[in-house]
């Protein structure tokens, strides 16, 4: 019964992983979709987010399955409260980069992006790609250290998005409501992706460590 349920946790954590790897790809082809007014990319980040969706139901189904069956206690029990709660920032996660990718095709064939904003776009998606390559790594394999290391690539892409907003406010903003309208929603998807990646990386923490201090 014992070696039954670890093998039922591997799944689990299979799954995770799968989804961090998956929302990371989603985010990936969202940034391309949006910067380079890449329709197909944009479609399929869009057409695929059902995949993410139907991960999260698999760990969901899975880890309810387990707790009826099992009835576990301790850091197992910690496991599967941290599988429910990591799988729910990845969704989120993934619904960010679907967000993303459908601003992209809002306005295709025009780039949603005007040129003076792409290198903070660049850059705020690098982060997003780092912090989404961190969450897979620790849920393969745990590490407090590099889930904690999150906290600063967070700290990085709020610099970012603070200096979107600079831009934005200036005096000299030449493209009109629309298209702040359209950066501001667009920055606040990449600066929630990356807290979602927190998030997740804090539960990991807890399951490492059992405390909720950080």
């Amino acid at each position: 019964m014992r070696d039954e349920f670890r093998a039922d946790l591997q799944i689990v954590s299979q799954l995770l992983v799968d989804m961090a790897e998956a929302v990371r790809a989603a985010m990936r082809q969202a940034t391309k979709g949006l910067l380079t007014a890449d329709r197909t990319a944009a479609e399929t980040v869009i057409a695929r987010d059902a995949e993410i969706d139907e991960l999260y139901r698999h760990v969901e189904e899975r880890v309810c399955d387990l707790l009826a069956r099992q009835a576990p206690v301790a850091s197992d029990l910690r496991a599967m409260i941290t599988a429910l709660h990591v799988a729910a920032d990845l969704e989120r996660m993934g619904d960010l980069a679907d967000h993303v990718a459908k601003t992209a095709l809002r306005r295709h064939p025009s780039p949603a992006v005007p040129a003076e904003l792409r290198p903070v776009f660049t850059d705020m998606a690098g982060i997003a790609d780092r912090m989404a390559e961190k969450i897979g790594s620790v849920l393969a394999k745990p590490d407090a250290d590099v889930a904690a290391e999150l906290d600063g690539d967070d700290d990085a892409m709020d610099d970012l998005h603070r200096s979107l907003f600079g831009v934005l406010l200036g005096d000299d903003w030449p493209y009109g409501v629309e298209t702040a309208i359209d950066a501001t929603l667009l920055g606040r998807f990449y600066e929630r992706f990356a807290d979602h990646a927190v998030n997740a990386g804090e539960h990991v923490v807890y399951l490492i460590t059992g405390s909720t201090s950080g």
